[in-house]
């Protein structure tokens, strides 16, 4: 069930990459596949689809693109208020520039 609207799965960086820790009284969510652990279910079904999409069952697979069209409305915004801050500090500075020249 693949479409226009699941993500690009090239290549990611791996398990070994990356560094966690765990408090002792914690119990995390693992990945089957690699052992990789997460603070809550929904990044792991995100993770699994990311990097393990082709070991997936079906359910698994549509599991991930629910949860990936659940975040999208979030992770849009967050991409809205990243360029308008951009955009704020780049005016700044221009201004700033102006003001000092």
């Amino acid at each position: 069930m693949l479409d226009d609207t699941t993500p690009d799965r090239g290549s990611r960086p791996t398990a070994a990459d990356d560094q966690t820790a765990v408090p002792p009284d914690e119990t995390p969510e693992t990945c089957d596949y690699c052992g990789r652990p997460f603070s809550d279910a929904e990044s792991l079904t995100l993770h699994r689809g990311l990097a393990h999409y082709e070991s997936l069952t079906e359910a698994d697979q549509e599991a991930f693109v629910e949860a990936y069209r659940a975040e999208e409305p979030d992770l849009r915004r967050f991409r809205i208020v990243a360029l308008g801050l951009l955009v704020l500090i780049y005016f700044g500075f221009l201004l700033l520039y102006a003001g000092v020249t």
